[in-house]
């Protein structure tokens, strides 16, 4: 990367960046900006036209860390970042990682491309640690290293993971456990089952938070992480989540399933502290109750 330089006379970023650094291709300065690698006085900046004083340093930085609530392609946003780990705040309807009829529109493409900064032949990666439904949005975590990986999946039973629904209908009791035998030897939709070699136990904790007249918002901690658990044991307790048309629901009001991975409680791979995300439910999901 480019030695730190000096500001002497006034000028705006881009164009100081152009003057300074002539021999870089002007695509790669302005990926610089665009992925937070460029800093003025120690701080991030991306306005190409920023007001730069005499005095000022400017430095190129191939460590840069996203600034927490970075938003990145897609409307991903960067909750936290460092050498070992990503945590992000993932949109609906945007898949985890990529599937045979769509490779690039992909938490998992765009954060390699955030990563490597634009620059395709970069050999900087990610390690995906765990997945969301394409159509549930909410916290996820990416490792930058393969030893980070290994270690967050290791422990992935004693991480905390919680989420919010709103159902359809009303659940009797105020809090309780599901639990459930499931069935996901189908790809497209996962069943509950009497327990076999092919089905694989359930558990997972609620407790209601509101209600409205046709439907209730529930917080829900996960005990095991089986596909598609939430919504099939939901669906089994006679309140489907809203938009979720392949498990009951009858209605879809807001066109997106109405579930988001809000909180997340786990172990940094490296310093072993604790680590704690939470993610307020989208205001559209709000609405509903």
């Amino acid at each position: 990367m480019p030695k730190p330089s000096i500001v002497e006379k006034p000028a705006e970023l881009l164009a100081y960046l152009f003057a300074t650094w002539p021999k870089v291709k002007r695509k790669q300065v302005r990926t610089w900006l665009k992925f937070q690698a460029v800093t003025v006085n120690d701080r991030p900046v991306t306005q190409f036209n920023h007001a730069l004083l005499p005095g000022d340093v400017i430095s190129v930085r191939s460590d840069r860390f996203a600034v927490p609530k970075t938003v990145l392609s897609s409307g991903m946003k960067v909750f936290f970042e460092d050498a070992t780990l990503i945590v992000i705040d993932k949109p609906e309807n945007l898949l985890s990682v990529a599937s045979e009829a769509e490779s690039e529109k992909t938490a998992y493409f765009q954060l390699t491309d955030y990563v490597r900064q634009g620059r395709g032949h970069a050999r900087d990666r990610i390690w995906i640690v765990h997945r969301l439904d394409r159509e549930t949005s909410g916290l996820m975590i990416f490792a930058k290293t393969a030893v980070a990986k290994q270690t967050l999946q290791a422990g992935w039973d004693e991480a905390e993971k919680r989420y919010e629904a709103v159902v359809e209908g009303q659940l009797a009791a105020k809090s309780g456990v599901f639990e459930s035998d499931l069935d996901e030897t189908n790809p497209f939709k996962v069943r509950s089952a009497a327990a076999s070699d092919e089905t694989r136990h359930a558990v997972t904790h609620y407790r209601v938070l509101a209600r409205a007249p046709r439907r209730t918002l529930v917080e829900l901690t996960l005990v095991t992480g089986r596909r598609h658990q939430i919504r099939v044991q939901l669906a089994d307790a006679g309140c489907p989540i809203v938009g979720d048309k392949k498990y009951g629901a009858r209605t879809d009001p807001i066109k997106r399933l109405a579930l988001h991975a809000c909180s997340l409680k786990f172990s940094h791979p490296v310093t072993k502290k604790e680590l704690r995300f939470t993610s307020p439910l989208p205001r559209e999901l709000a609405r509903l109750m």
